[in-house]
Parts: C-alpha cells; structure tokens; sequence
C-alpha cells in the first residue's frame, strides 16, 4: 500500500535537524501582539522538538476555529526560513491563502525573507515569475491553493509543509507534496480533522497537538436548530444590524442563491446584500469579500465558500439554511466563521418546515448543538469518527465502519510496511485477514468510563494490539486498576480485538451472526486443515456445518453461550487443532 509505505519511509528516512532557537526567533514571538494561551505555547514546543529531531516531522495540530494555530505555524515557519530552507502553506480556497499571504508578510515584514502568494489572484505571468523564483531559492514562503502542487512547481530547498484545513484536499493531492521529498517536515491545521487524519493521529503514523484553550474574552457560540420560520429569521437580522455587527447567510446550491438573497432583501429591505459563491468570476468573488471585509455590505449570502473562508470578526450571525444537507465537520467550520472577537455570536441551523430528517442529519444537528462550549472541534471529529468510522486509510474513501476496518489492522499494517521496508522478518502471527465481526454488540470505551478524549483514544490504540489471552488479561488488569471495574461493552471490546487478532491469523474475513448461526468465512489464504475440522466436529457434532469450494466457510448452531464467548470458544479450538498440527 502506497500511502502506508510513504509514512514508512517518512519513519525510517533522516529528516533535516533545525538547531536550537536563536535570539532572532526570540525576537519574532516576542512581537506577538496577544498573550498566548499555555496550549499554544505546549503545541509550538513539541513542533520545536519535532523540527530539531532528525526524523521528518508528521503533526496534526489540532485547534479550535479562531484558537491561534496560524502563530503557532508562523512560528515553525519562521525556524525553517532562519536556517535557510523554504516553506510552503497550502490552503484549500484562494480566500484563505489571501488571508494568510496577508498574515505572515506583516508578521514577517521586519526580516529579510520574501513571501510570495500562488492563486488563481494572480495572472499566468505573475505565476510564471513566481514558479520561477521558487526554484532559484529568491522566494522563501509560498503561500497557494491547490496550484502549488501542478507539475511546473518546484523547490530548491523545501524544509516544511503547512497544510491548513485538511479535510477540503483530496488524499491524492496531499500524496503529490509529500512526494516532493519524502524527508520534508509536514504541520497539518485543523478545527475538525475528517477521521482518517485524526485516525492516523491514534495510531502513531503521524502525532498530534491540540490547542484546547479559548483565547482571553471569547464566548462560546450559542447554537440554534431549527425549522425555517420567516419572522424570526428577518428579526435575528436586525438585531445584529442593531448592534454594528455583520451577518453570514450559508446557503449551498448556486441555482437559486439570488432568489434567497432577494427574499432577505425583501424582509430586510434597510440590508446591504452580497451574493458570493465559487462560480463567479474570481476578481468578482474577491471583490465581494473584500467588500464585507471592508464593511460595505452588512449580509454576505454564500455557498459553503466560506467554510475555510476570510477571518472577520464583525461578522458574528450565521444562518445556515437546509443545515441537514451538511456534513459535521461543514456544519462546525461554517459556525466557526462567527464568534471572532469579544462579541456573543449566534448560529442558527435551519431545516425546511415540516421536513423529516434523516436520522444521521438528526445525530449530526444535535452533536453540533450538543458541541458549544469551547474547544469542541476535536470532539467533533470524534463523533464523525463514531458516525462515519474512519474510512478506508489505504484508499480515498472518506467513510467505514470502526469496527469492520478494526484498529488493529491499520496498527499491523504500518507495522509491516516497517519491517518490511527495514528488511527485518515478518512474525509468523502476522495477520492473514483483514476481519470483519458482525456480532451486533456494543464495544468501545463509554465516555462515563474514562472521560478524557486524547487517554480515551491512547487505551483504544493499546487495545488494538490485544494479540492472545494474556494480553487481553494484562489490558483488562490494567483498566481496572486505572479507571476501576469495567463496563460491559469494555470487556466486549476487549473480546472483539482477542476475536479479530485470533481470526485474523486463521485467515477468517468474517464473523457474521446469521439468525441462529455463527457464520465464519474464510479468505482464500487459511489454516482450514482435516485436523481442525475433527476438532470441531468432535466438539459441536451436527451442530457444525462445513461448506467448501472457492469461499469455505463454517456456521455453528447458536449455544446457550453469548455469541462472544462461544465465538472465542471456536477460535480457541481451532488454535489448539493447528498448535497440535504444527508440532
């Protein structure tokens, strides 16, 4: 698998080591016009420590919209330009690589380095000149979208990536940069990482830092779901008119957008009204955020355009309309555009009267509601974790089941990927099969059990390597003597993770409960042998059924036992069937 031997190689490869800070550095984070949270200062200290060891950095910094993540990349940045390498930042819209270019040449407007913006704000000439200085090392910082990785970019000396909001690229185009040079040091920034990356995050792949602290003066945004109504939409209108304030209005199909801004017009017809979306001509676009920026409208009506969108901390209302429509991590970074400055913002999730939503868009608005308070991005995730599983990491599919996929194969396969790329043998128990257990029971760590997030997914990550018995024993003693006696679907998750590390060496793809069955199906690499069916028809008799040919498979009649424990019992069997063959 390509991107597993990617991070592999990333492992194994020597990166660049930047030296220690100088006073230059210190000078530079001394100029920082805010009090930095105690997180951002932890977060900015562990990318240090990552950027001076000789191992290519791979870190998820993970932060709230509005908490500060740019310094703290500026910061890193700064470090790479002062030991004479490039840096680059990706951004996912052409309106926010405006924004940082903007940032970053004032924050770094004192020291000799050149910054430099690849966008579609720039002519084919302008471009040209710029590709062109990039590779001769006059240019220092690039900031871009989706253009820096075209074929015709190149690097004398890159020494960092800054990928800001990762979710909007595709893993393809996040690959072509890393390619660039597989020793290259990469920061990802993100409110809501999409599960693969905070996936890849648990399981050691790549480590991660979280910004959970509101910088001084903030509130939390207060969040409404609810059915479109017409009088109370115009009202919320004018009262942030009524206080100075501006207004996000999200709504995200181009056909029809201009009719919806005309009937906002006419309930609120004392509105200045834009109309902004990704179809329009781009120094249109630019104009009408430029526009709100500057304060000449006091509505912006929008696609999800804004999602990534212009740092504008008057704007502290957004409505989102057909909000059910929307993915949570959409809903999460729409909502964060607002609440900016020391003003109590307001987001207003709104659904078609009479309209029955779909019980995913229903668990969706209410995890957003449910996520008000500070700090809630990385929860966010989780949950979209829990709804959507972490999908398919070798592939670009962005959805799965957790417990289908199975943390523990993502664990062994960068395991190997390792070993075999270091040249060191493979263990014999290496897995055969990617299993499946379909067993229709609860397993996972409750919140009321262990409550904090990051020790939550550290237990998850220790679990999946459950291999045998003993390590399931040695887990289970451990919890108990942590976080005290455990809960049920605790002890089932620990069975479910002995269950896949059993099967999955006997080359089992699935464990299915089918009615009154336990169903087992075999990939075509197992370890069916004439011994192990004696074994098991000796201990099951005509409640065994073996099916052969090209996709064999075992069912058992279900026992009085639960389907965990009789599951275990089978596997448990057929092990001491194959140990015996072996000998």
């Amino acid at each position: 698998a390509e991107f597993l031997e990617l991070a592999a190689k990333r492992e194994q490869a020597p990166g660049y080591a930047f030296g220690e800070d100088s006073a230059w550095q210190k000078e530079f984070e001394d100029a920082f016009e805010f009090e930095e949270t105690a997180d951002q200062l932890n977060a900015t200290a562990e990318i240090k420590q990552d950027m001076q060891s000789d191992k290519a950095m791979d870190r998820l910094l993970c932060g709230d919209v509005g908490y500060g993540k740019t310094e703290v990349a500026a910061r890193a940045i700064f470090k790479c330009l002062e030991h004479g390498k490039q840096a680059v930042i990706l951004a996912p819209t052409t309106l926010l690589a405006n924004q940082h270019f903007h940032t970053l040449s004032q924050r770094l407007a004192s020291y000799p380095f050149r910054v430099e913006m690849l966008s579609r704000f720039r002519s084919e000439g302008q471009q040209n000149k710029i590709i062109e200085k990039m590779k001769t090392g006059e240019i220092d910082l690039l900031i871009g979208t989706h253009r820096i990785l075209s074929g015709d970019v190149a690097f004398k000396d890159l020494g960092l990536l800054v990928i800001d909001e990762e979710q909007r690229f595709g893993v393809q185009h996040k690959e072509v940069i890393k390619k660039l040079k597989e020793t290259v040091d990469v920061l990802t920034l993100s409110a809501t990482p999409i599960p693969r990356t905070l996936h890849l995050s648990l399981i050691g792949v790549r480590n991660m830092s979280v910004i959970e602290e509101p910088p001084e003066g903030r509130y939390p945004v207060q969040t409404y779901v609810m059915e479109q109504d017409d009088l109370l939409l115009r009202d919320v209108i004018r009262r942030e008119l009524g206080r100075g304030g501006q207004v996000y209005i999200v709504y995200n199909r181009v056909r029809g957008i201009r009719k919806i801004a005309a009937q906002f017009s006419e309930w609120v017809p004392e509105a200045r009204i834009a109309v902004g979306h990704g179809q329009m001509g781009e120094r249109e676009l630019e104009d009408v955020m430029i526009g709100f920026v500057e304060r000449e409208y006091d509505v912006l009506v929008s696609t999800t355009i804004i999602e990534s969108g212009l740092d504008i901390p008057n704007a502290n209302t957004v409505i989102i309309m057909d909000a059910d429509h929307l993915g949570l991590s959409q809903l999460y970074q729409l909502r964060g555009r607002v609440g900016r400055s020391n003003r109590m913002a307001y987001a207003y999730l709104v659904y078609r009267k009479d309209k029955v939503l779909s019980e995913i868009a229903e668990k969706r608005l209410r995890a957003i509601r449910e996520f008000t308070e500070f700090g809630a991005g990385f929860h966010v995730a989780m949950r979209d974790l829990e709804l959507r599983g972490a999908g398919n990491i070798l592939g670009t599919e962005q959805s799965g089941h957790m417990l289908s996929i199975g943390y523990e194969m993502y664990c062994k396969l960068v395991e190997e990927v390792v070993n075999e790329l270091q040249g060191k043998a493979m263990p014999d128990s290496g897995p055969k099969a990617d299993t499946s257990i379909e067993l229709s029971i609860p397993a996972y760590l409750p919140e009321t059990y262990i409550s904090d997030e990051l020790t939550r997914l550290s237990v998850y990550k220790r679990i999946a390597l459950i291999r045998n018995r003993q390590d399931r024993s040695d887990m289970l003693d451990e919890l108990m003597d942590r976080f005290g006696d455990l809960p049920k679907e605790a002890e089932n998750l620990l069975d479910v993770a002995l269950i896949r590390s059993m099967a999955s060496a006997q080359g089992i793809g699935r464990i299915v409960l089918q009615h009154k069955k336990l169903v087992f199906l075999f990939e075509a690499e197992n370890v069916l042998s004439p011994e192990i069916f004696a074994a098991l028809l000796d201990a099951f008799g005509n409640d065994l059924t073996i099916f052969g040919g090209v996709e064999p498979r075992i069912s058992v009649l279900r026992g009085k036992k639960p389907a965990i424990v009789q599951s275990l019992d089978i596997l448990e069997r057929m092990t001491t069937a194959l140990e015996k063959e072996n000998d």
